[in-house]
């Protein structure tokens, strides 16, 4: 099954999550949080007030608790309006 955007909508893939701490403690994977950080599966069109300046592959940082969550043929994705994207990582 293959998932398409629409309009202002990007579909997107969690980064590797930190399975450590800075000190180098194990995080379990229910104490850890949603991902901020994000891969850029596919993106929509973009609307006349919100055009897409994000591009498949792109690694991004999201708003908290952003966007909806949806499993489709046991992969996991969020699918989120370009407005919700903070910065593009380089």
């Amino acid at each position: 099954m293959t998932i398409k955007p629409l309009a202002d909508k990007v579909l997107l893939t969690p980064a590797e999550a930190e399975e450590t701490t800075a000190s180098g403690l194990f995080i379990a994977a229910s104490a850890q949080e949603k991902p901020e950080f994000m891969n850029v599966a596919a993106v929509g069109p973009g609307t006349e007030e919100n055009p897409m300046t994000v591009q498949a592959g792109d690694k991004v940082i999201i708003t908290k608790y952003s966007g909806t969550d949806v499993k489709v043929d046991g992969v996991e994705y969020t699918i989120a309006s370009v407005k919700d994207i903070l910065a593009v990582i380089e």
